[in-house]
């Protein structure tokens, strides 16, 4: 088969050919997570055989990779009871007791995070059609995080560096349905209803260390193509994840567009898409000892009515 011209209409064909509205009821908020079942769950636990346990979140702090666009800037963490308070007396509580006590600022996607499935809308709708007013200044009424407060499943990473034998993806480099079953056997894992998918493009990685991150935040990416949407629906996976800011790759495929994908993906598909998850470590033993799958625990903060959340991803393996 030739490879569709990725435009403005098959971007149309697939948020139709996609759409999952009214799958899982009227109701529904909760959209592919829905493919999570009891027995997903019993069979995530069974890969838990060496117990090792791998952190996929980014550290919550000023070195974070937010410079300002789209106001987003990195979290604030503030002291407002120390230690040096407590031993200069300027805390009064009896028999020597002293405490420490803080805040922190954040974007809720200023760092490793899910996307609502009020975060995205199109032609003023959400997923499962409802009306995009439902989200104002008060949060969201509808298809808030709250409703993904419970997310583990079966998790499998696909190291896509490692697949096309390069240290990291290049900017604008794009990932396809083909590309995704490439990795898939070339890593020896297969993807199913309900899975969670990490996508490791090696972006986070090649850029951390440099100033202001070269750009990583808002900057062209490497990333999911329009092209890997079907892949995405016909293995009714659950989530999927990457370590890029936006997930989709930049620049965009359709010009004059912004995050197309994200039109399929959040709001005709109802997909939980992460972003800004660190997976190098994880990536690092996989390759060691050939095991691409594992138990992924990724519950978000239980937030009512926000449209994101940050979270402290748990792959065991």
């Amino acid at each position: 088969m030739s490879t569709p011209e990725i435009n403005v209409e098959l971007l149309e064909q697939y948020c139709s050919a996609y759409r999952n509205w009214g799958r899982w009821g009227v109701e529904d908020e909760l959209g592919t997570l829905n493919h999570i079942t009891p027995e997903k769950i019993t069979e995530a636990a069974g890969l838990v055989r060496q117990g090792k346990v791998f952190s996929l979140q980014l550290p919550l702090d000023s070195k974070g990779p937010q410079t300002g666009a789209f106001g987003r800037v990195n979290p604030i963490h503030q002291m407002v009871a120390t230690g040096t308070d407590h031993v200069e007396g300027a805390q009064d509580w009896p028999l020597g007791w002293g405490v420490a006590d803080d805040t922190l600022f954040l974007f809720l996607q200023g760092g490793t995070q899910w996307d609502a499935l009020a975060h995205i809308f199109h032609n003023g709708r959400m997923y499962n059609d409802r009306d995009a007013r439902l989200v104002s200044s008060s949060g969201a009424k509808k298809n808030g995080m709250e409703n993904q407060k419970t997310v583990v499943s079966r998790g499998v990473l696909l190291d896509m560096p490692l697949v096309r034998g390069v240290e990291y993806l290049e900017p604008g480099e794009a990932i396809t349905s083909d590309d995704l079953d490439e990795a898939c056997a070339q890593l020896g894992v297969e993807v199913g209803t309900g899975d969670i998918v990490l996508i490791r493009t090696g972006d986070m990685a090649r850029r951390r260390d440099l100033p202001l991150w070269d750009g990583y935040s808002a900057g062209d990416s490497p990333g999911l193509s329009l092209l890997a949407a079907p892949w995405l629906a016909d293995r009714e996976v659950a989530a999927i994840a990457t370590d890029t800011w936006g997930a989709e790759v930049r620049p965009n495929e359709i010009d004059g567009s912004f995050q197309p994908l994200h039109l399929v993906m959040i709001v005709n598909m109802g997909l939980l898409v992460g972003e800004i998850w660190d997976l190098d470590e994880l990536a690092d033993d996989c390759s060691q000892d050939g095991i691409y799958e594992f138990q992924l625990v990724a519950p978000p903060l239980v937030i009512p009515g926000a449209v994101g959340s940050p979270l402290n991803p748990q792959a065991i393996k």
